[in-house]
């Protein structure tokens, strides 16, 4: 009876994080709905989203938290699988260098790429130093600048090795005689890399680009640190107006808040329905190759 009972035991302190995390997810739902009680707010209304989607700069801030997001984690999954592939088939292993970026905060990576990619910074001062530039103004504008590729530079360096780790275990784990009957067939690295490989491990990458394109798209550490002024990311714009000194500013911070989780759900939905998609396709394959055989 006792060890029928530990694994339920072991359970409880995820339970109490889990109702923690869920219970602060309903209270700003409910905020952003107009409900809070402390400062006279009773009514259930959405009000404070159509304001928000009312403001001109909503769609830019929109828009550009997207862009971010989206560039920083299609070019971070695109390096992170193959410098895994390249890791895994020189047998070379996963190097410090590699894990150095995961346990580094945000904020000393944004003080990173200050001080290697601003006009004050490194490269900057090297390439005035060889006269490649006449002054350093004359190098471009890479932090802080409306394009944002400060932010989507900070991004890659984090979430690369993230993808790296991720695809890893199942990309070491291929058998290695599919690549070899391909080799012995003709085939190319290349080829066996897209055509066995990459197919193998579509749906981890997948996984990992939409974890990290989440993650992005909510973040508001490096957008905060390196962005520019305009236009602002949307978790900065939200954290900004949760600073409001008013607190009645604070259910339309919730609001925006809510737009981001529900720009989050819509990207897990799609991501459900492609995985589906796949699935469903294999177990046909396999219906039809059980009813041939």
């Amino acid at each position: 009876m006792k060890n029928k009972i530990i694994p339920y035991l072991l359970l409880i302190p995820q339970f109490i994080l889990s109702g923690l995390f869920i219970a602060g997810l309903i209270n700003a739902i409910m905020i952003s709905l107009g409900i809070m009680p402390s400062l006279g707010l009773n009514k259930l209304t959405f009000d404070y989203y159509i304001k928000a989607f009312l403001r001109k700069d909503l769609f830019d801030s929109l828009t550009f938290s997207f862009y971010t997001a989206l560039v920083s984690a299609l070019i971070s999954t695109v390096l992170g699988v193959f410098i895994c592939y390249f890791m895994i088939n020189t047998k070379r292993g996963i190097s410090w260098i590699v894990e150095l970026p995961i346990i580094t905060p945000h904020v000393v990576t944004a003080l990173f790429i200050i001080s290697i990619f601003s006009q004050n910074g490194f490269i900057a001062r090297l390439l005035f130093m060889f006269n490649l530039i006449k002054d350093q103004q004359e190098f471009p504008v890479i932090v802080y600048n409306s394009g944002g590729i400060g932010i989507i530079l900070g991004y890659i360096w984090k979430e690369v090795p993230f993808v790296i780790y991720f695809t890893a275990s199942i990309m070491s784990n291929i058998n290695e005689k599919l690549g070899d009957a391909a080799a012995n067939l003709g085939a190319g690295a290349g080829r066996i890399f897209f055509e066995i490989t990459l197919p193998l491990c579509k749906n981890t990458i997948i996984s990992a680009f939409l974890i990290i394109f989440v993650f992005s798209l909510g973040a508001y550490e490096l957008p905060f640190l390196l962005g520019a002024t305009k236009p602002k990311a949307l978790p900065v714009q939200a954290y900004e107006q949760y600073l409001h000194p008013d607190l009645r500013n604070r259910p339309y911070a919730m609001a925006l808040n809510g737009i981001i989780i529900a720009a989050a759900m819509l990207s897990a939905v799609f991501y459900y329905f492609v995985l589906k998609s796949d699935i469903d396709k294999k177990l046909k394959n396999k219906n039809l190759n059980t009813c041939i055989i």
